[in-house]
């Protein structure tokens, strides 16, 4: 798509010899730009902070390990000892 935008003398001149130096163009030079301000602001409007639950106890059981899912799946599925 077609635009016109309006740019201060100066910052025209940087943005043609930057694109120049990294060979893009002109046109691909914004896209980036824009892409990075508007990708940083919708990253920083879409997080929320996340409360996690605490509970006391007295770590991981022996023998587990928290980066197998399905062992530990098993483990959850195994019935619990009365004691």
């Amino acid at each position: 798509m077609r635009t016109t935008i309006r740019l201060d003398d100066h910052v025209l001149r940087s943005a043609k010899r930057y694109a120049q130096e990294t060979g893009r163009t002109l046109t691909a030079l914004i896209e980036d730009a824009l892409r990075q301000v508007l990708g940083s602001h919708q990253a920083k409007t879409r997080r929320s902070r996340v409360k996690l639950t605490t509970v006391k106890g007295r770590g991981v059981r022996p023998g587990i390990d928290v980066d197998d899912s399905a062992s530990l799946l098993a483990m959850m599925e195994e019935p619990r000892d009365s004691a």
